[in-house]
């Protein structure tokens, strides 16, 4: 019966993750390449709300790409960026104002940044009621998985 409830609750969760994918569609995009000694960002410019940035590491190292605040708080990340790879990275960007993109080749020190302009209204980031509807079902699909071990 466990196994039957964790399953019904797995595909809920997965149903409402996939409906997020229309929030990443409709995301604003921007392209980050990295390389050893660079870190190029297609834009300097977005608005408050979903942005998407689709990192490709050019480097031999691997690398990590971050997204910061005017006051140092992580807004997103995306980690162990494999040469030659491209991840894609979704945040919430709530307030406008200037963030910070950073790119560490090697996953290490403080790497190389660039800024990034927000602007238009602020946004709460708990508006959208299906992402809303989507991290509660994940939770929920978590906490039956740890029930059961």
């Amino acid at each position: 019966m466990k196994r039957i409830l964790a399953a019904v609750a797995g595909t809920a969760a997965l149903l409402s993750l996939s409906a997020c994918a229309d929030k990443v569609d409709e995301a604003e995009s921007t392209n980050f390449t990295a390389s050893d000694e660079s870190c190029e960002v297609s834009g300097a410019e977005a608005t408050t709300g979903t942005s998407s940035f689709d990192v490709t590491n050019n480097s031999k190292k691997t690398t990590e790409f971050y997204v910061y605040t005017s006051g140092g708080r992580v807004v997103g990340e995306v980690e162990n960026i494999g040469s030659g790879a491209t991840r894609k990275l979704v945040v919430q960007i709530t307030d406008p104002g200037e963030y910070t993109l950073t790119c560490k080749p090697g996953m290490v020190g403080d790497g190389i940044s660039q800024k990034l302009n927000v602007t238009g209204e602020a946004v709460a980031a708990t508006e959208d009621e299906v992402l809303t509807q989507a991290v509660d079902g994940y939770i929920s699909y978590v906490r039956s998985q740890t029930n059961n071990l």
